[in-house]
């Protein structure tokens, strides 16, 4: 952005502000009028319930991966959607005269900076309270819930249960907004069943980059809906979302057991998920030279032979843990202890390391926020996280562990490492999200963290080197590899990712976000000025 353009934005946002100041008592309850004019802009009117601040707004460049920091120029604090829809459209009426960009911040748990926008304006979407932010319709065969795109997904999950509901797919970390994870896809252990949250909303509600308010779903505005799932913020800001839930469990059967080869681990899991009689949940990791792995379970789960378990080491070993669950209802777990004896004896896992634990729905659902609580206590928490996420085909799987956890990742992984496979043959058709061409293909995420300062193995650019040397083998052994939450520097980089979708990703561009206004951060587009085309 060259200097003018950087004035002129500024001070047009900050003229804003000094009249939302002035004509306001109390800033974070206004509904007020901001008339004003520009060299390049007819004079319009912008409305807004909410606020727009240039203070303290340093936390809108930052975000939960801790490696990239871009600034905004103001930070927009919605009370309706027609706010967000009146900021859009005023940056859109301004056409190729500015270079603003405008971003939507959930709650700030993307990776590489993609919900942040340098010298735009950042929209807190938790902010997101002018509308009630739930409504139930529990009764027919296919209850939902209509929920605002900025409420976090453990939120919903409470109230949902006040109804005896519960959505059906889930992201390993609830304290995520409901607009960010349908944005991206929302994979977790459910996803075999249910498919990914994208597939489990039956309407939103999106502003697009146009400025206008859409509803849209399979049946209305098609187009926009599938655009905007798996979209990457780059058609419009989700601000509603309709979201299927189902009946409720109680209580959960959590299991997790041992193997040493990897392709016994990968055999059981595939046949995990193409049965019809199964767990609800299946997931899976990698271990790397753990000690005292056994010992540290023991505070959540109870080891089925105290005696075996104590004796099995896993210092010097690459494991692999298949992580399953059970969900019940109370009166239910006498029969249902029966079926698990079933499901397990079909696997081929170390006997000695069958561990398991029974806690509720809540806990099981919330188990990663535990850890984290206990990584803020000792400053763990707000670190680097270089975090690498591919989807890998089945048919590669094999080749991609035996460089990666042979050769690449050998005596220490930084952090968990999960691997387990989905089937996306019943997943919805036609949205922005990218997967391998296979049916059938493998979650791979690094979850690393750097040390601040730490110049060795687990430290920050250690990992980046890691990251670069799987995603170089990628490419070199043509694994067919796809990114997920992906991040690229190039728009050849981003047209591969695409591959045959390019196309109408872009197209889909055109249409809702013609000026690449919206989420800068992804890096896909460059805004469109007077001297720039798409």
């Amino acid at each position: 952005m060259n200097s003018h353009s950087l004035k002129q934005n500024t001070m047009l946002l900050r003229f804003i502000i000094v009249i939302l100041a002035s004509c306001s008592i109390n800033q974070i309850n206004l509904c007020s009028t901001y008339p004003f004019a520009t060299p390049h802009v007819p004079s319009t009117t912008l409305k807004l319930e909410g606020s727009l601040s240039f203070d303290n707004i340093d936390h809108a460049a930052k975000d939960f991966g801790n490696t990239h920091h871009f600034l905004p120029s103001a930070v927009l604090y919605p009370k309706s959607v027609s706010d967000i829809s009146a900021m859009i459209k005023h940056v859109f009426e301004m056409r190729g005269s500015s270079e603003l960009t405008v971003a939507a911040r959930g709650h700030a748990h993307s990776l590489q900076g993609q919900a942040q926008a340098h010298n735009g304006v950042v929209i807190n979407m938790e902010s997101l309270r002018g509308e009630p932010r739930l409504r139930f319709q529990t009764g027919g065969r296919n209850p939902y819930v209509d929920v605002s795109a900025g409420e976090l997904w453990i939120n919903l999950l409470h109230e949902s249960l006040k109804h005896g509901l519960t959505p059906k797919s889930w992201t390993d970390y609830l304290h995520l907004t409901i607009g960010g994870t349908l944005s991206n896809a929302g994979i977790s252990g459910q996803a075999f069943r249910h498919g990914p949250q994208i597939n489990n909303v039956y309407q939103l509600e999106v502003v697009t980059g146009r400025g206008e308010i859409m509803a849209c779903s399979e049946e209305q505005n098609t187009d926009l809906f599938n655009a905007v799932l798996g979209g990457l913020g780059q058609f419009g800001v989700i601000t509603r979302a309709r979201v299927a839930l189902e009946p409720a469990p109680k209580m959960v059967k959590w299991i997790r057991v041992l193997y040493s080869d990897f392709a016994t681990f990968t055999s059981d899991q595939e046949n995990l998920i193409s049965s019809e009689d199964t767990f609800d949940y299946i997931e899976g990791f990698v271990i790397i030279n753990r000690t005292g792995l056994v010992n540290n379970w023991r505070s959540t789960f109870n080891p089925k032979d105290p005696v075996q378990a104590s004796q099995f080491s896993s210092e010097g070993k690459t494991l692999f843990c298949l992580e399953v669950a059970k969900y019940f209802n109370p009166e239910d777990s006498g029969f249902l202890d029966q079926k698990i004896d079933t499901l397990l004896s079909k696997l081929s896992y170390i006997r000695s390391t069958l561990f398991l634990s029974e806690v509720s729905y809540v806990d099981f659902l919330d188990r990663v926020h535990i850890s984290e609580m206990k990584l803020r206590e000792k400053g763990l928490w707000e670190v680097p996280h270089p975090w690498l996420n591919l989807l890998i085909p089945k048919s590669k799987i094999h080749v991609f562990a035996k460089e990666v956890f042979g050769n690449i990742l050998t005596d220490t992984s930084n952090g968990p490492i999960l691997i387990y496979p989905v089937d996306k043959s019943k997943w919805r058709k036609g949205t922005s999200l990218v997967t391998p061409k296979e049916n059938v293909f493998y979650m791979v995420a690094f979850l690393t963290s750097a040390m601040p300062s730490s110049t060795g193995k687990d430290g920050l650019q250690h990992i980046l080197s890691q990251n670069r040397r799987i995603l170089d083998f990628c490419k070199r052994a043509n694994i067919g590899m796809k990114q997920y939450l992906p991040h690229y520097s190039t728009r050849e980089e981003w047209k591969a990712h695409f591959d045959s979708q390019w196309e109408v990703f872009v197209t889909r561009k055109s249409l809702y976000d013609p000026l690449a206004i919206l989420a800068p951060g992804q890096r896909i587009f460059r805004r469109v000025t007077f001297q720039q085309q798409l």
